[in-house]
């Protein structure tokens, strides 16, 4: 499919960075149950994939990212006011702004999770309960880090250098499989360990990246990363240029659709100031 019958949804500015984002149904599923969103006031990108075949899954990644963006609104705030608070005395033990904030990103996937837990259990939903992965960056104010929140088997890249690093892991039973060495049976890419919703506890991924000028960062669902290889995904960040990302997120949808867009398919690249 030509990138050019895609919509380019222009850059949105964030306190250090650009960051633009495309999500599309795919050529085999009706409906599109993945959701990202780009906020500005909380320097926050995510990206949510509904769980394929449960109920509600549109619904699951919509509720889950108002969830974050509440509670990181929230959270934030007490952040801030300690940082502003210890800098003004030189005898007060060192906060550290980035720690705070990495506590505050675990919260809030926990908070998401509690939430979607709960309307399973009052709609009845146990059996085939909503859920939702996320992953998103946080880049609060105050912290010089990038804080990553990660729970299911959505991704983020970074692309520095001239190379594309993935810097999340797939919390599914065919990475377990891989890392334990079990290559001869392998399971189905798609059979998640982790999801908010589901489960009334998650293991979530909470951490803490130095960012540095040029740096592209690239969260996309199982849709994308599932259908294109690494090169190509390397090669489509590698040639944008910061005003044009949104080019880059109409390539690399097309590029899924080509190979096929049997799931739903989301990109969203944030380009870091200096490139």
């Amino acid at each position: 499919m030509d990138s050019d019958t895609l919509a380019r949804p222009a850059p949105i500015r964030l306190a250090a960075c650009s960051a633009s984002g495309l999500t599309d149904a795919g050529r085999v599923r009706r409906e599109n149950q993945d959701r990202f969103l780009i906020d500005p006031a909380l320097n926050l990108v995510a990206v949510a994939d509904g769980m394929g075949g449960h109920a509600c899954g549109a619904r699951a990644s919509a509720a889950a990212l108002d969830c974050i963006v509440a509670r990181l609104a929230a959270e934030a705030l007490p952040c801030a006011h300690a940082d502003a608070t210890l800098a003004g005395d030189p005898e007060a033990t060192v906060h550290d702004a980035s720690a705070c904030a990495m506590r505050a990103a675990a919260d809030a996937l926990d908070h998401a999770n509690a939430t979607l837990h709960a309307m399973n259990l009052r709609e009845g939903l146990a059996r085939r309960a909503m859920g939702t992965t996320l992953t998103g960056i946080w880049h609060p104010r105050g912290s010089a880090q990038l804080i990553s929140l990660h729970v299911g088997d959505s991704r983020l890249y970074r692309y520095r250098d001239g190379a594309l690093v993935q810097l999340s892991r797939d919390q599914t039973l065919y990475q377990q499989a891989l890392e334990h060495g079990a290559i001869e049976h392998l399971p189905p890419r798609n059979v998640l360990l982790q999801a908010l919703g589901p489960l009334p506890s998650i293991a979530p991924v909470v951490e803490a990246h130095a960012w540095l000028p040029g740096d592209r960062y690239l969260l996309c669902s199982d849709g994308l990363h599932g259908e294109v290889p690494h090169r190509e995904i390397e090669a489509a960040l590698g040639s944008t240029k910061p005003h044009a990302i949104g080019d880059a997120c109409a390539r690399l949808l097309a590029l899924a659709l080509d190979a096929g867009g049997k799931d739903n398919i989301t990109a969203v690249i944030a380009c870091f100031d200096g490139a």
